[in-house]
């Protein structure tokens, strides 16, 4: 794949991937209104969604992506019939993992739900989480087929059905929870946990309106689909047994790196609160926990759908370059995608750390530890990011083995840190935790990447002090502004909030891009299409 075929790629994943969280965090503004009187409802939310994201990264069990580097691997070889009696062989087995997910999550909700609730004096209740959980868990007989399917198409690195699909769920998502909650609570009058199993069901809901999108565009492709593999070699005979071996090699990293964020909400959610009930702070763990995992991570994870879009385009990619022996490609391809995803995620990330107030207003109202831990967990999506694309990079290269110490060991410093920083720092602690085992996961990842890919980080280390240097200066224009403003309107204002963020993240956008294009390395990373840009608006 060229370049501009990568970038290209990487841009509609990207706008899908991008337009699907940001429906995702705007919901959140009507949902927090409907259930603003109900104490504790965001967090039992997450209670329950948060098992379910674990759970469908083990019915799925990695194969969606690892189908994707599986497939993209034959079609290079034009071996197209080895992909396709995959893809087939793969409905079923998704079909029957999601249905064994979905009794376990549903049966096991009792065991889950004890294992979160700490103390009488929370919020929330074991009997809850217990409903929410197995609402939700429905919502696993379907997607395991639904991701299989977009991994078939990237591997014949299309990435339009992905995106596409990625937003169709989302809207039919929105849409069904929303309204649920509302004839819920409002018209039936019915309970808060009724209302958000509701909510935890629009999950089953979205993941059906996807699956029925994404069978019409494969059957709507057949024909050229068929084509293409009629035209091809089709020499090499692999049994179903030897498929899968090499599919299970490729999944259990794929099943860890993409469970990685939620893996460390989990040692959040099993242990914030025990160590919040252990300083005499039960009351309050509930409502500092749904900060830290709902509320904020929502925004947080926005400048991460970047790094999401690229995972997602770069293994096919790369694992096409490393089929083929083609070194030079390989390392053009990691240069870019770093350099990119830095450029892109930076300022994105800096700039909601400087704006961190007038953003937790707009979503949720004035709240000064929601503040707070925005303002301190917003850069940390830059290490989300990171660690997502050097783990599809080490997928890429096959060796995914170290992607697995990786994740452990970033999981276990996570784990060891977590209840003392907690008890020292509360909330503030968890999300120090948290960068912490981040970092070390990383390291452990651009020294694999830099042995096996033989990958020298001169140049990205070079551009990335540049950039930090362009960061530092959209700053400083952005704070005036900022505190100016702050003089005339209240930041506690949802309205006055919004015209704050428009006219700083506006001036930040317009001093970040011009310095970039300026200094030419707009031009350097997305080559002639700046400079045609340029050229238009001199």
């Amino acid at each position: 794949m060229s370049t501009s075929t990568l970038v290209r790629g990487t841009f509609i994943l990207t706008l899908g991937t991008f337009i699907s969280k940001f429906l995702g965090l705007f919901y959140v503004i009507p949902f927090n209104e409907l259930v603003k009187g109900e104490p504790g409802a965001l967090a039992l939310y997450q209670y329950g969604y948060l098992p379910y994201t674990i759970f469908l990264s083990i019915a799925t069990a990695g194969v969606p992506l690892a189908v994707s580097k599986f497939i993209s691997k034959y079609n290079a070889l034009e071996e197209y019939e080895v992909g396709r009696k995959l893809f087939r062989s793969g409905l079923v087995l998704m079909s029957l993992t999601g249905i064994l997910a979905f009794l376990i999550m549903y049966l096991f909700a009792p065991v889950f739900a004890e294992m979160v609730i700490e103390s009488d004096e929370q919020k929330v209740s074991v009997e809850q989480v217990i409903s929410v959980i197995r609402a939700v868990s429905f919502a696993l007989i379907v997607i395991p087929v639904m991701s299989l399917i977009r991994g078939f198409f990237q591997g014949y690195q299309s990435m339009g059905p992905t995106a596409v699909s990625n937003v169709i769920e989302q809207i039919v998502r929105i849409v069904f929870l929303l309204a649920g909650v509302y004839v819920v609570l409002f018209v039936m009058e019915g309970s808060m946990t009724e209302a958000i199993g509701v909510a935890t069901f629009a999950a089953f809901v979205g993941g059906v309106a996807s699956l029925a999108l994404l069978v019409f565009y494969f059957l709507k492709r057949k024909p050229y689909l068929d084509k293409t593999r009629d035209q091809g070699k089709n020499e090499m005979d692999i049994s179903i047994k030897d498929m899968y071996k090499e599919i299970i090699l490729y999944s259990i990293p794929f099943v860890l790196v993409g469970v990685a964020n939620p893996l460390f909400q989990l040692v959040d959610t099993l242990t914030f609160n025990k160590a919040m009930v252990s300083i005499g702070l039960a009351a309050v763990t509930d409502l500092q926990l749904e900060i830290l995992n709902f509320t904020t991570h929502k925004l947080v994870i926005i400048p991460v759908s970047l790094a999401t879009a690229f995972a997602m385009t770069l293994i096919p990619v790369i694992t096409s370059s490393f089929s083929k022996g083609n070194w030079s490609n390989l390392n053009r391809q990691i240069d870019q995608t770093f350099q990119i995803l830095l450029f892109l995620t930076m300022p994105a990330a800096i700039g909601l750390s400087l704006l961190a107030e007038p953003a937790y207003t707009v979503f949720y109202g004035a709240d000064q530890l929601g503040t707070e831990v925005l303002r301190t967990y917003a850069p940390v999506a830059i290490l989300f990011a990171v660690y997502t694309v050097t783990a599809a990079m080490m997928q890429g290269i096959n060796e995914q083995r170290w992607s697995v110490l990786s994740l452990l060991v970033g999981l276990l410093v996570k784990l060891a840190l977590n209840i003392p920083l907690v008890q020292l720092m509360e909330v503030q602690g968890a999300v120090l935790s948290t960068s912490i085992g981040y970092v070390a996961a990383i390291v452990i990842n651009l020294i694999v990447i830099r042995h096996f890919a033989a990958y020298k980080y001169r140049m990205v280390v070079k551009r990335t002090m540049l950039m930090l240097i362009f960061n530092v200066i959209m700053a400083v224009p952005v704070l005036v502004l900022y505190y100016g403003l702050g003089l005339v309107l209240d930041p506690e204002s949802r309205l006055q909030a919004i015209l704050i963020l428009v006219v700083c993240g506006s001036v930040g956008a317009f001093v970040y891009a011009v310095l970039s294009m300026k200094s030419r390395l707009a031009d350097r990373l997305f080559g002639d299409r700046i400079t045609r840009l340029r050229n238009r608006f001199s």
